[in-house]
C-alpha cells in the first residue's frame, strides 16, 4: 500500500468513526426523550383526555411516556406543579393562571394553548334571557377568574355594562349599568348545575356543565365564542419556569392538537371543547 492509499484509508476510517459517533449520539438523544416520563396533573374531563393521550399513537410516535395524576381542585393542581409533584398541569384558563400567580407569588408558566371551553348562562326556569324578571337572582362563581369571566359573559349577552378598565380581577362592584337589577349570589362553581332550580340563571363553566349532564351548545341560553374578547379564557398547558423550554414537554402541545386526539375530543365532548392553537405571546397582548 502506497502512502496515498494509506492516507485515503485513514480518512475513510475516521469519517466512518465520526459518522458512527454522530448516529449513536442521535440515537441516544432520541432514546433519552423516549425514556423520559412526564407526569401530567389534571381533573375531571381534562384528566380523561390526558389518559386517552397517554395511550395514543400520537404520543407513541413522539416517543413520549405520560403518567396522569388526577387531583381535584385548581389551587391544589397548581401547588402540585409548583412543588414538582407533577411536571405539567392541564385544567386552567390563561386568566386563571394570571390570578393564581398574582395571589400566590409563584410564577408558573404556560407553554401551549389547548381549547376554549365556553362558559354558559343556564336556567331551569326560563327559555330566553328576555324572560328574566326584574331582580332576578344570578349564581356566580366565588373565585376571581370565573367570577370576572361570568360578568363579561353577562355583558356580552347585553344584561349589564362593566367599567372600561374591567379585568380578570373584576367583581360585581364594577357594574355600571344593571337595567334588570340582577342580584348576585356567590357559589362554589362546582355546584352550578345543582343550584339551577334555586336561581333564575347560573353562570357555569363547561367542564362543570358536562359533569352535570349539560351541553353548553344545546342547553345554555347564551355562551362564549372564540374571539379577541375571550382569549383570556383559552385553556393552557402549564409547567415550572425552568421546564418551559424542555423538548419533551413542548411536544405535549403538538400531541394535543394531533388529528387523532382532536377527533377523540370532538366525539367525546360534543364539540364543547373548541380547539385553539395560538402562541402564548398572543394571549399576553
Amino acid at each position: 500500500m502506497n502512502k496515498k492509499q494509506w492516507l485515503l484509508g485513514l480518512s475513510l476510517a475516521g469519517a466512518s468513526m465520526i459518522l458512527g459517533a454522530c448516529t449513536a449520539g442521535n440515537a441516544e438523544s432520541k432514546e433519552a426523550i423516549k425514556n423520559e416520563v412526564i407526569t401530567v396533573g389534571s381533573q375531571s374531563s381534562d384528566a380523561d383526555i390526558w389518559r386517552y393521550i397517554a395511550d395514543s399513537e400520537a404520543a407513541k410516535e413522539m416517543g413520549i411516556t405520560l403518567e396522569i395524576e388526577e387531583i381535584d381542585g385548581g389551587p391544589q393542581l397548581n401547588m402540585a406543579t409548583v412543588d414538582e409533584e407533577v411536571d405539567v398541569n392541564a385544567f386552567q384558563s390563561w386568566a386563571y393562571l394570571q390570578s393564581f400567580n398574582e395571589e400566590s407569588g409563584d410564577q408558573l408558566t404556560a407553554f401551549a394553548t389547548t381549547y376554549l371551553e365556553p362558559m354558559g348562562i343556564y336556567s331551569s326556569q326560563y327559555t330566553s334571557l328576555d324572560e328574566l324578571p326584574n331582580g332576578a337572582e344570578v349564581a356566580i362563581a366565588d373565585n376571581p377568574s370565573n367570577a370576572s369571566r361570568g360578568l363579561l359573559l353577562l355583558q356580552a349577552a347585553g344584561l349589564i355594562t362593566l367599567t372600561e378598565d374591567f379585568d380578570s380581577f373584576g367583581t360585581p362592584s364594577d357594574i355600571i349599568e344593571n337595567p334588570k337589577n340582577l342580584v348576585f349570589t356567590e357559589i362554589d362553581d362546582t355546584t352550578g348545575p345543582r343550584v339551577l332550580p334555586d336561581v333564575a340563571i347560573a353562570l357555569i363553566s363547561n367542564s362543570i356543565a358536562l359533569e352535570g349532564g349539560l351541553n353548553v351548545l344545546d342547553d345554555s341560553l347564551f355562551y362564549e365564542e372564540v374571539s379577541e374578547d375571550t382569549k383570556q379564557n383559552v385553556n393552557i398547558l402549564v409547567t415550572q419556569p425552568e421546564k418551559a423550554n424542555d423538548e419533551a414537554i413542548l411536544k405535549l402541545g403538538e400531541i394535543y392538537h394531533s388529528e387523532e386526539v382532536q377527533a377523540y375530543i370532538k366525539d367525546e365532548f360534543g364539540g364543547t371543547k373548541v380547539p385553539v392553537q395560538l402562541e402564548i405571546e398572543e394571549l399576553e397582548k
